[in-house]
């Protein structure tokens, strides 16, 4: 892409920027680092809408780095409830331990790299935003823009055409254009390439073909795995326990119930909800009754909202509920 582009790209999100509660306006001083770190780390695998009023949520009970280092493991996890991907919120905390240590984040890429939960993209950029480094970011939108642009599919392909098309000292700017391109304009299906100041330059709009790239890998099937859950009522309230701090869900508030596996449980079901995780499909099975064993806590029925629950737990809860109220009506 030629520097004109790059130009049209930069004076379009000025103009046109979305307004976030992590970022510094176009042109003006860098964003604060602990409010990047903490949006990226929040909106991988989950929507800028439903990350906002939770990333305000966060800033307000834990205004700087330091204030997460000190919180207790179980106020943070309860605070993450329904952003999913939980395995986010463990390194959240190991992170912010290790940046309150060391006095700081570190302002570079390799430096970013070695601390918990920061990956590639992540740690690009948080370079390129709040440090101003030469970074080349790639998201999913950015890969998506940069395929277009270029008609290629191929990830290094990607990889080498977007650095070529970072601007020396725009680097954050340009990264958060590239983003705000790939998920209003230049969308996965409907690209809306009249609205696209960059769409001159475009291979894949010439070929006329903009949502043939870039060429995605066929999904396999998800495994499914089954499980059982313990609804175990007394008095109005229901016995919760805290998954083991390892493995999925780690740390989270759950009715207690069995390890997944293969076979269903043929115990009568209360309810049954199915749940996505990233490499199998869950299907889980409520059942009434049960020893309350292990360490937990009764938690009033009316008030397991305020529990903390991860999705998984939050639907099965709900429909227990949902029976039950379908059955007293």
């Amino acid at each position: 892409m030629p520097a004109s582009a790059g130009n049209a790209l930069l004076d379009h999100y000025r103009r046109t920027a979305r307004r976030l509660p992590w970022r510094a306006p176009p042109g003006e001083r860098r964003a604060d680092t602990y409010r990047v770190w903490l949006s990226e780390v929040m909106l991988q695998q989950t929507t800028v809408a439903t990350v906002t009023p939770r990333f305000l949520r966060f800033l307000e009970r834990w205004p700087t780095v330091e204030a997460l280092a000190v919180a207790a493991d179980e106020d943070v996890l309860h605070e993450w409830a329904g952003l999913g991907y939980y395995a986010r919120a463990r390194n959240l905390i190991a992170c912010a331990r290790a940046v309150a240590a060391a006095g700081g984040f570190p302002d570079n890429e390799a430096g970013l790299r070695a601390l918990p939960g920061i990956g590639d993209y992540t740690a690009a950029a948080i370079a390129a935003i709040a440090f101003g480094r030469d970074s080349v970011a790639i998201d999913t939108n950015v890969e998506r823009v940069v395929a277009r642009l270029e008609a290629v599919s191929d990830k290094a392909a990607i990889r080498a055409a977007a650095a070529a098309l970072v601007p020396t000292g725009q680097a954050g700017d340009f990264a958060q254009a590239m983003m705000d391109l790939g998920a209003t304009i230049c969308r996965p299906k409907k690209p809306n390439c009249g609205a696209c100041p960059i769409s001159g330059h475009c291979k894949a709009y010439a070929l006329g073909t903009p949502e043939s790239f870039p060429v995605m890998a066929v999904k396999k099937a998800r495994p499914v795995r089954y499980g059982t859950a313990h609804w175990i009522e007394r008095g109005g309230a229901v016995w919760l326990v805290r998954r083991p701090a390892k493995g999925l869900l780690g740390g989270m508030p759950a009715l207690p119930g069995s390890d997944w596996g293969d076979a269903p449980d043929t115990v009568p079901a209360l309810a049954e909800v199915r749940h996505g995780f990233t490499h199998f499909e869950l299907r889980l099975a409520v059942v009434a009754g049960g020893a309350a064993q292990g360490d937990g806590w009764w938690q009033p029925i009316a008030t397991l909202h305020d529990a903390g629950l991860p999705t998984l737990y939050r639907r099965a809860v709900d429909a227990v509920l949902a029976t039950r109220n379908s059955l007293a009506a």
